[in-house]
């Protein structure tokens, strides 16, 4: 299953935010792979609108097990001042899913 998703980065950590995912640590990527994220991307637009892409088996379970994560409340609680709120919570609970219109293979 492909995977949509959008959120906001503040425009003025913008920079930081690039490069915080430029070196992004190696046990975040191991728990992003152990958990079932595969083919995953972000793309960010200069305006700060942030889309995140991936393909998984399951999407609930994948974000369900990332959220239980050590590794990912560290991560998350570095990043949480990235994102400006698209809606209550935080920027992991944000993570729905856009509904797919069209694929061509």
């Amino acid at each position: 299953m492909r995977i949509c998703f959008l959120l906001k980065v503040r425009a003025e950590k913008l920079e930081e935010y690039k490069e915080r995912h430029a070196q992004v640590w190696p046990e975040m990527l191991d728990a992003l792979r152990q958990t079932g994220w595969h083919n995953y991307s972000l793309f960010l637009r200069p305006d700060g609108l942030l889309v995140g892409y991936l393909e998984t088996d399951d999407f609930e379970k994948c974000c369900a097990e990332m959220k239980n994560h050590p590794v990912n409340a560290r991560w998350q609680g570095e990043m949480a001042s990235f994102f400006e709120a698209l809606s209550e919570g935080a920027a992991d609970d944000n993570m729905f899913p856009l509904e797919e219109v069209f694929h061509l293979d």
